[in-house]
């Protein structure tokens, strides 16, 4: 009987895991944010409206997070041209001197924004994990959420359906 009990334990966990693993997304209204970039230029969310957003919280001690950037640079030049913005959010615990060494080392085409307190990870639903991407659709909806390093293969045909769509 323990060996059963043991089994159905397992076999319980295993499903909560897988499905705890991919939740449905729900879509909803991007939080009324303004990031501070390194540069010190403020960027409301809703001054962006009618643009596709990427915003990617990151860190520099992070190596997915490194790793990806490249992909990051390479997608924004693809469609920065066509209503498309992106922003790399530095975690709270990232120093700062480091995020604009970084961001200036790597010449990063796109804004670089500070969280110094953890208030935007915390509006965007509590980020703790880096990196986590999320895409804004041209109306201020929150339209997806990537845990990990992106499809990149998949992300830009997502963009494209998405700077397809009207305002």
């Amino acid at each position: 009987m323990g060996k059963l009990c043991n089994r159905m334990l397992l076999a319980v966990v295993t499903a909560t895991a897988f499905a705890s693993c991919s939740p449905q997304f729900v879509q909803k209204p991007a939080p009324s944010v303004t990031f501070v970039t390194i540069k010190g230029e403020k960027i409301a969310i809703n001054d962006l409206r009618g643009k596709v957003i990427l915003v990617n919280f990151w860190a520099t001690d992070c190596p997915i997070c490194l790793k990806e950037m490249p992909q990051l640079i390479e997608t924004h030049r693809k469609f920065q041209g066509r209503g498309y913005e992106t922003v790399a959010v530095a975690m709270r615990y990232d120093p700062p001197n480091r995020v604009v060494n970084y961001a200036e080392k790597n010449a990063l085409p796109f804004k670089v924004a500070f969280d110094p307190i953890g208030e935007h990870a915390k509006a965007f639903g509590g980020v703790t994990l880096t990196p986590t991407t999320f895409i804004i659709d041209k109306r201020g909806n929150i339209v997806s959420r990537i845990l990990g390093e992106p499809d990149f293969k998949k992300l830009r045909e997502y963009l494209e359906k998405k700077l397809a769509e009207p305002a």
